[in-house]
């Protein structure tokens, strides 16, 4: 396999901290034992679980105002893949990526195919871009694609979003993302109703091109840019729409577009339950749609969305096998040491979920013992499982400690001789 971070080097830490390491793992396998948990089944289960980095994750995001562009960020899907490949190679849990078009788009899907199948990199979910006019575009989306009142916005948005599972089919990708900016910023500009229906007549006709093994994934978000209405605003209109388009469309559901506490593991029972939950973008918030990295701020509520997740693998519910992906904005880190610790965080989060004992948590629920039922969530929750997910890494070849290795090996500012900033590019930011 094709790697860019030395192996000697990734041998040599791992050497450094492996007696540490075997006796953490030890001393927590006891501790495991004494509840009847086995530490080995649950470092197989840390080693299988893999989630997507985003393409557009590996470069520097923004504000509103100002961009701050990183020494040594992709320029292309080439060099983004390179990252991913790193990111990868590190964390031993992100071996696919899921690209976004046009800005991924390239003129040999087959080259960046191979590219990828090099690196052991595979590609999952294709997002579409009908939320920016771009270049030489015969018709707007300024007031909406998908729900457009001008027929012309409407179907170009529609060919794009085909072109996009063209585009996926030639990598090897399975399913569609699909979210839009449409709404309104004013009371009275858009007929509420009137708009639903174009969006999902519009829908309609993607997800007829749609092949028999792929799915669509609808991705809900509250507001911006449309800050008085949106057309997917909710997961109420997400699940609506999955409901009505037929089950191979499914909703997706990214932790940074809800109201302010709302309870979103409740909303992920609910899809779950009615075999509608599609996937995750994982990312974490403050005040709104942040896209902070996971788990920074609240990760007891990611843990408590896997268990609802690990709780429906144990009971083997229909039609479950949702796709995981990083979705975040890094405007201060390093993009790559951002990925590599998030997704690990995520990764923690589902180990922690797997020690809770469902049978005795089942047994408090029917008693109505809240306090114990509690606990039983926080008492997996405290227990460090460092040494499962280090364990997990070092048996895959990757790194004890991924981001000490990516600092020791120089690769940001090696990409940043490799990689030549654009002495023309703005500074604006998301305007």
């Amino acid at each position: 396999m094709l790697r860019r971070i030395d192996k000697v080097l990734l041998e040599q830490e791992n050497n450094l901290l492996k007696n540490d390491l075997d006796a953490d793992y030890a001393a927590l396998g006891e501790k495991l034992a004494r509840s009847d948990v086995d530490i080995e089944l649950l470092t197989q289960a840390a080693g299988k679980f893999q989630i997507a980095v985003p393409s557009w994750g590996t470069g520097t995001g923004g504000t509103r105002f100002a961009r701050f562009p990183g020494e040594g960020e992709p320029r292309n899907i080439w060099e983004k893949l390179e990252d991913c490949a790193v990111i990868n190679e590190l964390s031993g849990c992100t071996d696919s990526v899921s690209p976004h078009f046009p800005w991924d788009k390239v003129s040999d899907f087959s080259e960046l195919k191979e590219k990828a199948d090099a690196y052991g990199i595979k590609w999952v979910s294709v997002n579409s871009n009908t939320f920016q006019d771009q270049t030489g575009q015969t018709a707007s989306y300024k007031y909406g694609s998908l729900s457009n009142t001008q027929k012309a916005s409407r179907e170009l948005a529609i060919a794009h979003n085909l072109d996009c599972i063209e585009y996926g089919q030639k990598l090897g990708a399975k399913s569609l993302t699909v979210w839009v900016g449409d709404g309104s910023n004013h009371p009275g500009q858009q007929h509420f109703q009137r708009a639903f229906e174009r969006y999902l007549a519009s829908m309609e006709e993607i997800y007829k091109g749609l092949p028999d093994d792929w799915e669509m994934h609808i991705e809900h978000k509250m507001f911006e840019p449309a800050f008085y209405s949106t057309i997917i605003q909710d997961w109420g209109s997400n699940i609506l729409a999955a409901m009505q388009l037929g089950p191979k469309c499914k909703s997706l559901v990214d932790l940074g577009h809800h109201a302010p506490n709302t309870n979103i593991e409740m909303i992920v029972s609910r899809l779950i339950q009615f075999k509608k939950l599609g996937g995750f973008h994982f990312n974490d918030s403050k005040y709104g749609d942040d896209d902070l990295d996971s788990g920074s701020l609240h990760p007891y509520q990611q843990f408590l969305i896997f268990n609802e997740l690990v709780d429906a693998e144990y009971r083997q519910q229909e039609a479950f096998g949702p796709a995981y992906m990083l979705d975040q904005s890094h405007n201060v880190t390093d993009p790559a040491e951002s990925l590599i610790n998030s997704a690990i965080e995520v990764q923690r989060s589902y180990v922690k979920a797997l020690i809770v004992d469902r049978e005795k948590l089942y047994g408090y629920q029917d008693e109505n013992d809240a306090l114990m039922a509690s606990l039983e969530l926080k008492n997996a929750f405290n227990l460090d499982v460092s040494p499962i997910l280090a364990m997990a890494r070092l048996r895959k070849g990757a790194a004890i400690d991924p981001l000490a290795v990516y600092r020791k090996s120089n690769y940001r500012e090696n990409m940043a001789k490799e990689r030549p900033r654009d002495p023309n590019a703005t500074g604006s930011g998301i305007v």
